[in-house]
């Protein structure tokens, strides 16, 4: 959501009402998408044992050619899927990784390194288990079918247990399988792609050279990216190269940055025009407004991930994961080689090198990266990164043929119940610890990421509760916004229930949408040099809706002011430097919507219910806690 907009209470924070600008709402999409993918691979199993000859008719003999003059593409079903339609998979997974390197965890580059290290060790150690039982063999070609997790079950898992394990492990995890999915790619491009030809790949490259250009130059004309992306996409696939690469470069080119001031000003503007006189222009210039106010990966992402998610990957599962089970298969499986290889290194292979690395890092680095999350969740997080399906699956049908890919087919779907099972294991056993140990277990020690960009200053801040107080909640609010006034009566619910929680209250005049917002901010910075803030603060939400210089005047009067010189102030703007201050600091913080709370430095994304601030806070104060040395005042 943009400036000029506000929130409403039970739906999501500013960022996350856009659906996809924050990291809660891509993992809400994920963790929806995980039933509908587990769906899909029953009916995957159902189809092929019912009935074979159709399930390999429709996804092996059907055949889909596009032609353009002599040159086309001819690809049965299950190809286009796998080439084609996993192309957009891809791209999403390069637009969250470009959207956490540019606004999300990876934004601290000293953050960088401890993912990426949990992500390739977590797949070297399932690489080097499936080689130790394969190597030498033929099957050994298919290792790189034993080392990708899969980011849409390991999420629905995490989201199925629900608050055994910290939210911030669905960050961590998701960080990790971006570095995973990034490092299958090259797999899939250097070790899986055959009877390479120079010249078509030489094409897509500078095509891909010229989208990095465009992108420089600022162009944001989405026909003109698809059409270059469609040209890069035939071009590797001429190539030889798996052209899935093209979605995951596109995506990583796409860059995310929060909706500036001017932009978003700019778009109400051009709404209130439309309102004023409805034409055709103005609505197509009021769209494209708003459309420029929001990075390309929102845009992108809010197009393609749900599809992505919903479709795509199901599709794939539909078309990939059918097996004719029987007594006489599964016999075979399990002494297979390669069924063995891909179900030990998803089970034993993905949680050592993911808490292995972790720990040396740690333990290397003196402490300077650890974890965002205790050991106890990254164990959980280790293990439920064994369910490896999507990638594995792609990989295995590349590799194996025939018999040996059933064998890969059911390591794969073995290891996803395996890895349930344990995940599961690990969040029973952590919740049986005493309550101290099992809050270290889980939150860990290290220092969150802090969103705010102006630390709060005891000596200009409004305050509310102990100046020591453990956790520290900031809103950035605007007196004339429905949803803000909704929010305050949480806020005094909030603090009524926390006898160590402080409230800072900061300024956000929406003044596009609320004509009244400045005034009334002001209004209570004037009261405040009279020591009346709080009182004001309170009148003014107690009566939204009369804001105006008469209304504000009997308020003060109420109050008890020296009215003449509340009217003169306010005549004379002096509480107008304070409100600025605020709006600047919001900016620097890249808030542009109202309400916005920030716990410990730290965006609050979701619903601003009492329930959803409660746990945030009941998290925050338990990390906080744990950290030695934390000083709430930078808070």
């Amino acid at each position: 959501m943009f400036r000029g907009f506000s929130t409403p209470l039970t739906g999501q924070t500013e960022r996350d009402s856009s659906g996809v600008s924050s990291p809660w709402a891509y993992i809400r999409t994920e963790t929806g998408s995980a039933a509908v993918l587990l769906a899909a691979t029953l009916a995957a199993l159902a189809w092929v044992n019912i009935g074979p000859g159709s399930y390999v008719m429709v996804w092996d003999t059907t055949h889909l050619s596009v032609r353009l003059g002599s040159h086309g593409i001819n690809m049965d079903l299950r190809e286009w899927v796998n080439s084609g339609l996993m192309t957009l998979f891809f791209l999403v997974v390069g637009l969250e990784a470009r959207r956490e390197f540019d606004l999300g965890e990876l934004r601290d580059r000293r953050r960088i390194p401890l993912p990426l290290l949990a992500g390739i060790s977590g797949m070297v150690v399932p690489v080097a288990i499936y080689l130790a039982l394969n190597s030498g063999r033929s099957s050994g070609h298919g290792w790189g079918a034993a080392m990708s997790t899969d980011t849409a079950f390991a999420l629905g898992m995490l989201a199925l247990l629900g608050s055994r394990f910290p939210r911030r492990l669905h960050t961590f995890i998701l960080t990790v399988a971006v570095v995973d999915d990034f490092v299958a790619l090259v797999v899939i491009a250097v070790a899986y792609s055959e009877d390479l030809r120079w010249t078509p790949l030489l094409i897509g490259v500078g095509v891909l050279l010229l989208v990095g250009v465009l992108r420089w130059t600022g162009t944001r004309r989405g026909p003109l990216y698809a059409l270059v992306g469609i040209v890069a996409w035939v071009a590797f696939l001429k190539s030889g190269v798996d052209p899935v690469v093209v979605g995951l470069i596109m995506g990583l080119l796409s860059y995310a940055y929060p909706a500036s001031r001017d932009a978003l000003e700019r778009a109400s503007g051009l709404f209130r025009s439309f309102r004023e006189q409805p034409t055709p222009e103005l609505e197509r210039e009021a769209r494209q407004g708003i459309a420029s106010a929001l990075s390309p990966n929102d845009r992108l992402q809010r197009l393609f991930h749900p599809w992505s998610s919903y479709v795509i990957v199901p599709l794939f599962a539909l078309a990939n994961a059918g097996i004719q089970i029987n007594g006489s298969l599964l016999a075979s499986a399990f002494t297979s080689r390669i069924t063995l290889g891909i179900l030990l290194a998803y089970a034993l292979g993905k949680p050592i090198g993911i808490v292995t690395a972790s720990v040396l890092a740690t333990r290397l680095s003196g402490g300077r990266m650890r974890p965002p999350v205790g050991w106890g969740a990254v164990t959980g997080g280790g293990t439920i990164a064994g369910i490896g399906f999507t990638v594995s699956l792609l990989i295995a049908t590349l590799a194996f043929h025939g018999r040996e890919l059933d064998m890969a087919k059911i390591g794969v779907l073995t290891a996803v119940v395996w890895a349930m099972v344990s995940t599961s294991l690990v969040a029973l056993i952590t919740s049986r610890l005493p309550k101290e140990l099992r809050a270290r277990a889980l939150l860990g020690t290290a220092e969150a990421v802090v969103d705010l960009a102006e630390p709060v200053d005891p000596e200009h801040d409004h305050l509310r509760g102990p100046m020591n107080a453990p956790v520290t909640v900031v809103e950035y609010g605007d007196f004339e916004c429905p949803y803000c006034g909704q929010a305050e009566d949480v806020v005094r619910e909030l603090l009524s229930d926390f006898g160590d929680v402080r409230y800072v209250w900061r300024h956000l005049p929406l003044t596009d949408v609320h004509p009244h917002a400045q005034l009334a901010a002001e209004a209570s910075e004037v009261a405040g040099l009279q020591g009346a803030f709080w009182e004001m603060h309170d009148r003014l939400f107690e009566h939204q809706d009369k804001l105006q210089v008469k209304d504000l005047l009997a308020y003060a009067k109420d109050l008890s002011l020296d009215v003449g010189a509340f009217h003169e102030a306010l005549r004379g703007r002096k509480g107008a430097p304070r409100v600025e201050r605020d709006v600047e600091s919001a900016d620097l913080s890249g808030v542009s919507g109202t309400p916005t709370f920030f716990i410990n430095g730290r965006r609050h994304h979701g619903a601003y219910d009492i329930q959803s601030l409660s746990a945030a806070v009941i998290a925050a104060r338990d990390r906080a806690v744990l950290i030695d040395g934390a000083d709430p005042g930078t808070r």
